[in-house]
């Protein structure tokens, strides 16, 4: 007889929140320009709720209430830890397989140990991009793979096939892209190189901004970030590497 009670009464409390979800995805899922809702879930803060859909960049969020009336667009931040949470929860939902990338196609430029890795989509025309590199300069015990994505100024894709064609890529590459002034590589952009195939890998990610970077645990970053907050997460990144 109690278990028939317990049993009850998770079914009823259960109700508002299956009832919610039906909700939610009848007032939001028309709205969101085609994309189907992936996952609803509590958010942190009490009375709102997550809502998961994905675009050609991957999964988004945004919030709601419990009817799907109202909509929050943008970040959740948690001032007592100073942690941007929604930034938080993207990495892990748009986490891939470290393993399944490519690393073949990538310049590699190792620091010290190399014991840490990461995977950067970069362009070495990007300003946010040379400006990153300045602070992966201070960055020790690192393996960094770098897939060239020249998508800031396309005319001048050859420079990165120079870098690959260079007896050492990972020099032309710091010269070309984190030098003061841009360095173009002598050697000629003829041989076999992976920059074409790489633009197909960063579209097929949902790369669309520069530079992108891939944490060794898969986690997904866009955008540059200080050296100390990067070290943290390739800390962290290390002992849960996919």
């Amino acid at each position: 007889m109690l278990r028939h009670v317990i049993f009850c009464l998770a079914f009823l409390i259960a109700l508002p929140a299956a009832a919610n979800e039906a909700l939610i995805r009848q007032n939001l899922e028309p709205r969101l320009g085609g994309a189907r809702i992936e996952g609803i879930e509590p958010a942190p803060v009490g009375g709102l709720f997550e809502v998961r859909f994905r675009t050609q960049e991957g999964v988004q969020i945004i919030y709601t209430d419990a009817a799907g009336n109202y909509v929050l667009q943008g970040r959740l931040f948690d001032l007592r830890s100073e942690r941007d949470l929604t930034e938080e929860r993207l990495r892990k939902l748009n986490a891939i397989s470290f393993r399944s990338l490519p690393l073949e196609q990538a310049v590699k430029i190792q620091r010290g140990s190399g014991a840490r890795v990461m995977a950067m989509f970069s362009d070495p025309y990007c300003p946010a991009c040379r400006q990153f590199e300045k602070e992966l300069a201070k960055i020790d015990d690192v393996t960094i793979y770098v897939f060239m994505y020249p998508v800031i100024r396309p005319a001048n894709k050859d420079h990165s096939k120079a870098v690959w064609c260079s007896a050492d890529r990972a020099r032309a590459w710091l010269e070309l892209a984190a030098a003061p002034a841009p360095k173009v590589p002598q050697a000629a952009p003829k041989c076999a190189n992976p920059v074409e195939r790489n633009l197909a890998l960063g579209q097929a990610l949902g790369v669309n901004s520069t530079p992108t970077v891939y944490l060794g645990n898969g986690e997904k970053l866009a955008g540059m970030l200080p050296a100390r907050e990067l070290e943290h997460l390739l800390d962290q990144a290390a002992t849960s590497r996919r």
